[in-house]
């Protein structure tokens, strides 16, 4: 069948006389059979059962960490300054539950704004396979509509249903691009997809028909993108706590009925829509979930972080731990800068995790020298690793001026493909080598049930009383059992 569309730009290039190049570039798909309508449709019409156990296993670990991360974020110096700019600048509005914050309470998009800030105001959120932080631009915003919803909230069920569809529009857009494959380079990916998987989280629990879900993802591409220059700043969490913000708005934006692009998914020549921020982006059209949709998180786990700092950290991190163990075993049970001579580590080539001499703890977080560093000092990196104290240590000074750093050809830019060697020459001459392929904690080695929950604890337990931790893994634990999410909403605080 002609669409009315298709039948209007006929008499056009006709009458004009126009080659069949230019007809090309007028016609335009019928907007049922575009991409971003795909979208739509798949975002409105997938229901709870279509989560299989799996899925539910891995994002009921996810929704636990995010917490915990989001709950020790809240002690950060960045988070306080996000909180106090929120409650001076706007007027009261006493929905949405801060982390950690008890009789602290914003308007839904501000609280999604700062639990998102503090959820990686430490870099300690979780991180997937193209890369990105998955949970933090997402479970925000779900928390706080969650709060502004009537009716006892939503149920488990549809709460961890709006937060598998963010995690998984997330995940395809990402996979249209061999770009987004590798660590970036331009664009900060959580601000870009992140917002996209927000807003789509946001528009399921609102129950959005299709148009409005479609509409929700071309109003958050407007409201999209971070450049990787702040990255290793404050300004950096404010990425995801911007990406959870504004995909929400977005779907309340559609929900009102504002529209946007119907094609802002799709590939249009000349137009730039979603591959404005990938040049390189091919997109295909999102199955139906009754037609044997299988959600991303079934295929490839995610990767959960045991210190707080830039993936790439772990690696090196993993490899220096491995050296330490040697070295004190060669000596009185302690490592002493004496006994080095020179430290080679043999890294993937990126420029803003190269970072020599830290004067920070978000430049820490992101270099390569100072994780390996700390790591053959004390054997593991940890919270107290970033402290100003742990920063401004004379060891740790002394090894990295000894530090040199290579970039072989075999180890790419790449969170699925890249390895972190460690090298130490000491004084005597003798060389020690530690290398890591896969970090505890990685999507192909992840942390165990019991490793994730020790985690939580410690970093629920920054904040929360024990009996409150204890109660939030176990209404964590049955999310999608729950009659409604009124027991989670109320133990955050």
């Amino acid at each position: 069948m002609i669409s009315t569309l298709q039948k209007t730009i006929r008499p056009v290039w006709a009458v004009r006389g126009l080659h069949k190049s230019a007809v090309e570039v007028l016609k335009r798909p019928v907007p049922e059979d575009t991409v971003t309508a795909s979208y739509g449709r798949f975002i409105s019409e997938v229901k709870p059962q279509h989560l299989s156990s799996l899925v539910l296993h891995r994002s009921k670990r996810m929704v636990l960490d995010s917490i915990g991360v989001g709950l020790i974020g809240s002690t950060t110096d960045v988070f306080e300054l996000a909180l106090q700019h929120c409650q001076h600048m706007y007027a009261p509005d006493d929905i949405s539950s801060v982390y950690g914050r008890r009789g602290s309470r914003l308007s839904p998009t501000l609280a999604a704004f700062v639990n998102g800030v503090a959820t990686h105001s430490m870099d300690f959120d979780d991180t997937w396979h193209p890369a990105t932080h998955p949970s933090g631009a997402v479970l925000p915003a779900v928390l706080a509509l969650s709060d502004m919803m009537p009716n006892g909230n939503p149920s488990g069920p549809d709460f961890l249903l709006a937060f598998n569809v963010g995690i998984e529009i997330q995940g395809r857009l990402m996979r249209f691009s061999h770009e987004a494959h590798n660590i970036p380079k331009r664009f900060h990916p959580p601000s870009v997809v992140g917002t996209m998987g927000s807003a789509a989280a946001c528009a399921r629990l609102l129950s959005l028909d299709h148009s409005q879900c479609s509409h929700a993802l071309a109003i958050a591409a407007s409201l999209s993108g971070a450049p990787m220059a702040n990255a290793a700043t404050q300004s950096k969490p404010l990425h995801i706590g911007n990406a959870s913000r504004l995909g929400l708005e977005a779907a309340l934006l559609a929900s009102r009925g504002l529209e946007a692009s119907p094609l802002v998914l799709d590939a249009v020549a000349g137009v730039a829509g979603f591959d404005a921020f990938y040049e390189d982006y091919v997109p295909e059209p999102l199955e139906s979930p009754y037609d044997g949709h299988v959600f991303l998180l079934e295929e490839q786990d995610m990767g959960f972080k045991r210190f707080p700092a830039h993936l790439g950290m772990h690696w090196v991190a993993d490899a220096a731990a491995s050296v330490h163990k040697l070295l004190v075993g060669l000596g009185p049970g302690t490592v002493s800068p004496s006994q080095v001579q020179d430290i080679l580590l043999r890294v993937p080539k990126s420029k803003y995790i190269n970072r020599p001499f830290p004067e920070s703890e978000h430049e820490a977080r992101h270099s390569f020298q100072f994780n390996a560093c700390s790591a053959l000092l004390d054997g593991e990196v940890t919270v107290q690793s970033f402290t100003p104290a742990a920063l401004m240590r004379p060891d740790l000074l002394a090894l990295l001026s000894r530090v040199r750093v290579e970039h072989p050809h075999d180890n790419p830019a790449n969170f699925d493909s890249m390895y972190g060697e460690v090298q130490v020459t000491l004084v005597e001459g003798e060389i020690l080598k530690g290398r890591c392929d896969t970090f505890y904690g990685h999507w192909r080695n992840p942390l165990t049930n019991e490793s994730l929950r020790k985690k939580f604890r410690n970093n629920a337990g920054a904040v929360l009383r024990s009996e409150q931790v204890e109660g939030l893994i176990a209404v964590v634990g049955g999310l999608d059992t729950l009659g409604d999410c009124r027991d989670l909403l109320s133990q955050l605080q």
